[in-house]
């Protein structure tokens, strides 16, 4: 008899356990800094307000059932990208065609006070983050463009380094000859940017680059979807001088989920998988496809042999941990990278997942304020003040 009621005890316990970590998470405002669902529509020729469940991460409808309150549509292409302008600008249009179908349900907003707005009448909030600065095209007019499009901000370089910045993949890369950090016109759209309220995003670019951002910009920044160096040691990480650089300056880092940068064993574990089937690899490539799609539909069809490098839910926490206790909790939110990654940390299959990130802050012992802020509220304090004139 005792055993029933001790199972009887857990289960109830459970039952609250549940309850209470949906109803903070339903309490809070969720803005996830980066999702490349744009580019990957474009390239499938999917439709984002269909059900795309076991197509991609990310469609409308799960958007919403994730408790998502706010996006940053990221805008991307890669530096080979022909005419990379006109590419992005078939992005915003894209994500324009689904507002206009959808405007019950999304909308784009253009600063903190439509955002609030919008999610008080329980519609998802839309902004654009162009992620590579080579899509400007080192022109100042079409960065202008970009903002009157809904662009809040511009991730500065991709992997590809610009004419006026370098990237971390070009910095790190052996025998680099081009000279690292901003040049003239890197500092002059960093002045620019700041001047339109536009938040300059140093995921992806060299070290140099983010010294020199952070000795010139007058507003906080951001890292929209980058990891913690110390746990795994890549390229797109942050080492612990630049996280406290970033709460110096009053901005946010906002964790990326992808495996390759939350665990330091997934590269070399991808990279031979890949390798295993690289014949049919390259078919796919001579379809056209990025390598990105490319490895996503590998990733799909071999998804058994996936499953074992995938890290736990708990190793994207302690990445989230890690900045708390290096710098505040003030200082760190979520950019999970969904549709921009090939495959994801354990449990977190899709964007219906987010609840469980708030379960596991809870089951850590974290209050709801703090919780509220990891979530959106530190992502929405920069956005305001990067909107201050």
């Amino acid at each position: 008899m005792k055993s029933k009621f001790l199972v009887l005890a857990l289960f109830f316990a459970q039952l609250a356990t549940a309850q209470s970590y949906q109803k903070v998470h339903k309490k809070a405002l969720l803005i996830d800094s980066h999702n490349d669902i744009l580019s990957k529509v474009m390239e499938r020729e999917f439709v984002i307000d269909q059900d795309l469940t076991g197509k991609t991460h990310s469609d409308l409808n799960r958007l919403k059932k994730g408790g998502l309150d706010m996006q940053f549509f990221s805008v991307w292409s890669d530096g080979n990208q022909k005419n990379p302008y006109k590419y992005a600008m078939r992005q915003m249009d894209t994500l324009d065609a689904v507002i206009k179908r959808n405007p019950d349900k999304i909308v784009k907003v253009k600063n903190s006070k439509e955002l609030l707005k919008a999610v008080k009448q329980h519609k998802i909030a839309a902004m654009i983050g162009v992620e590579g600065g080579h899509q400007i095209e080192d022109d100042l007019k079409k960065l202008d463009t970009f903002f009157q499009r809904g662009t809040r901000y511009m991730t500065l370089t991709w992997n590809n380094s610009t004419h006026w910045a370098s990237s971390a993949a070009d910095e790190t890369k052996p025998g680099y000859q081009q000279p690292k950090g901003l040049n003239e016109l890197g500092k002059k759209i960093v002045q620019h940017m700041n001047q339109l309220g536009m938040m300059i995003d140093i995921s992806h670019v060299g070290e140099q680059t983010f010294w020199d951002v952070i000795n010139l910009s007058t507003k906080p920044v951001i890292a929209s979807h980058s990891s913690v160096y110390n746990i795994c040691k890549h390229r797109r990480n942050l080492n612990d001088e630049q996280i406290k650089a970033i709460a110096k300056n009053g901005g946010v880092a906002q964790i990326n989920f992808y495996p390759l940068f939350l665990d330091s064993t997934a590269e070399i574990k991808f990279d031979a998988l890949l390798n295993n089937h690289k014949e049919e690899f390259a078919s796919l490539m001579k379809t056209g496809l990025s390598e990105y799609v490319a490895g996503d539909i590998l990733v799909k069809k071999y998804s058994n042999e996936i499953e074992p490098l995938r890290p736990p839910l708990s190793l994207l926490i302690k990445h989230i941990e890690y900045i708390i206790n290096l710098v505040g909790v003030d200082y760190v939110g979520i950019g999970s990278d969904f549709d921009g990654i090939e495959f994801t940390p354990q449990q977190m299959d899709d964007v219906t997942s987010y609840p469980l990130i708030t379960k596991a802050l809870l089951q850590k012992g974290y209050s709801k304020k703090n919780i509220y802020k990891i979530m959106g509220g530190n992502m929405l304090r920069v956005l305001k003040a990067n909107e201050q004139k």
